[in-house]
């Protein structure tokens, strides 16, 4: 926007209407340069958004408005799953590669309790992109606090691609039954 910084209220419009036509999630840093601002300017505008009620999410890929995004699918399943962080991509890779959206994951922590983080990964590239963020900040799995216990929300556009990609973590001793 030539060089001129976008101020508050204005900015965060922006913003919103940015987020509600992107078919794909927007980062903090686009976002920072489209609006010529900080990312931590970013950081704040979408916390006022979110006390707004905007639905906005934050993945590993980006800033994504709910209501327009097409990871969002008509089927949904909670899973639990256990294994090593070794194989939390193949486990990812698995079920994005039977056309299912990785939504969440969950843990029961002692201390915190449920503690949930958006994933939103549906392909192979998001799953690549998701690994390769985790190593590069050399962050931990949350499932690395529950010695690799965790629950998933997976999401597909059938019950047939649930029950196939279900069947596939039972048949790769992924499956907590």
């Amino acid at each position: 926007m030539n060089g001129k910084k976008i101020l508050g209220e204005e900015r965060r419009e922006f913003i919103l209407s940015l987020l509600k036509t992107s078919r794909e999630p927007l980062t903090g840093s686009e976002l920072a340069t489209r609006t010529n601002v900080s990312r931590q300017v970013i950081v704040g505008d979408i916390t006022l958004l979110k006390a707004k009620n905007e639905p906005i999410i934050a993945t590993s890929q980006g800033y994504l408005y709910m209501s327009q995004s097409s990871t969002f699918k008509k089927f949904k399943r909670i899973i639990a799953s256990s294994h090593t962080p070794e194989r939390a991509e193949e486990e990812l890779l698995l079920l994005v590669n039977h056309g299912v959206t990785v939504v969440d994951v969950k843990i029961e922590h002692s201390v915190y309790g449920d503690l949930t983080a958006s994933i939103m990964v549906s392909s192979p590239k998001e799953v690549e992109h998701f690994v390769e963020k985790i190593k590069t900040t050399k962050a931990s799995y949350l499932s690395e606090l529950t010695e690799g216990i965790h629950l998933h929300t997976i999401s597909a556009p059938s019950e047939e691609a649930l029950d196939k990609a279900v069947e596939a973590l039972r048949e790769n001793g992924f499956l907590i039954e």
